[in-house]
């Protein structure tokens, strides 16, 4: 599978998690998040800049559990629990929000 994007070709695997994180930006973010079925807020954008923020730190791309602490530590308990994550993600936040986050799919996410 590839996202195409200016002329250009963006390799994913068959779930369509980028192959190479390197090549991310906010227009191939938007292009993913359409894909997705997810039209893209300001705090779709905090979510998935915190992703980009905490992979970078640790170099994992965080499951549910973890993300919904770190999330809340972060932004506050408003924004730190499920319901507002799946609110934003329905399919998963963790997961999706990293697919949209050009980060690999989680460890432990089926």
């Amino acid at each position: 599978m590839a996202y195409e994007l200016n002329g250009q070709n963006i390799e994913s695997d068959e779930e369509g998690y980028l192959t190479d994180i390197s090549v991310w930006n906010e227009d191939l973010a938007g292009l993913i998040a359409k894909d997705e079925d997810i039209d893209m807020t300001d705090d779709h954008w905090e979510v998935v800049n915190f992703l980009r923020e905490y992979y970078e730190e640790y170099q994992v791309a965080p499951a549910v559990r973890v993300l919904t602490k770190a999330v809340k530590k972060k932004l506050g308990a408003d924004k730190g629990n499920s319901g507002y994550l799946y609110e934003l993600f329905p399919y998963g936040p963790a997961k999706q929000a990293c697919k949209i986050a050009g980060l690999p799919k989680p460890t432990g996410c089926v």
